[in-house]
């Protein structure tokens, strides 16, 4: 898989994780805990854009 590419998926990832949170926070029942882990997800995906982007070329920017 090209760094492009790679980059892609976890931008998609990251829109994917954002849409999850925003249902979850949409609907009063639902539990904190898994907000949390969807946002320690989203974070980690994003650390894992920036640290791609900053060693990628200067063609990925």
């Amino acid at each position: 898989m090209s760094m492009q590419s790679h980059l892609a998926e976890l931008e998609k990832k990251h829109k994917a994780l954002e849409q999850q949170i925003h249902d979850c926070q949409a609907h009063p029942a639902v539990d904190d805990l898994q907000v949390v882990e969807l946002k320690r997800k989203k974070l980690l995906v994003k650390d894992e854009i920036e640290r791609l982007r900053h060693n990628a070329p200067h063609s990925l920017h």
